[in-house]
């Protein structure tokens, strides 16, 4: 199936042009009497991100989130550290990845759970102490509540291979429009080094 691109639709007898496609997804319509309508596109619902190995590095971003973007997942697929910190997702916009703020309270479900709160990020909370073996595979869903105020809430679950549940929940209001997301650990410097992350999102 072939595919048509382009950004301006024009009838012959207008002088300017009837519909303006942008790149942000929103659509200006101009009918022939003069009349503007601005608005969304239709969007074609979920849009993968491009899956990177949590092989390396301190931390993993994915950047250029469109600004349309409602609903965010980030996936983990048995992933690994070499240290003992808990992974916490962060979020940010323009002026970079926001590391305070957050309201975000985390457990570990074992025998009995474990509390505790956060302000650095949406952290995983591990069992104090934990060794660097196993894997954690599992997701975090964002939705964006209010775009006026740039505020999200999330939450999420991982299941480690060789430990309890741990899940989170809270929210997080940016100084702008969030664009990325990155993935890290609590201190920032625990290497990744197995497993797969991806994001999905949503208008």
């Amino acid at each position: 199936m072939s595919t048509l691109s382009t950004t301006n639709l024009k009838n012959p007898s207008s002088g300017s042009n009837n519909i303006v496609l942008a790149a942000d997804g929103s659509t200006t319509i101009t009918t022939l009497t003069g009349t503007t309508i601005t608005g969304t596109s239709v969007r074609g619902g979920i849009t993968s991100g491009t899956a990177v190995a949590s092989t390396s590095g301190t931390s993993i971003d994915f950047t250029s989130i469109p600004s349309y973007v409602k609903r965010i997942t980030v996936m983990f697929y048995r992933i690994s550290t070499n240290g003992t910190s808990s992974i916490q997702v962060q979020l940010g916009d323009s002026g970079g990845v926001e590391t305070t703020g957050y309201e975000v309270v985390s457990t570990y479900i074992n025998n009995s759970a474990d509390n505790a709160a956060y302000t650095s990020g949406f952290v995983f909370r591990q069992v104090s102490g934990a060794a660097a073996t196993g894997t954690q595979s599992g997701q975090i869903v964002f939705n964006l509540i209010d775009a006026s105020a740039n505020t999200w809430t999330g939450d999420g679950a991982l299941a480690w291979t060789v430990n309890p549940i741990m899940i989170n929940a809270g929210s997080k209001a940016l100084s702008g429009t969030l664009d990325r997301v990155r993935i890290t650990t609590v201190g920032g410097t625990d290497t990744f080094d197995a497993g797969t992350i991806n994001i999905l999102y949503e208008g």
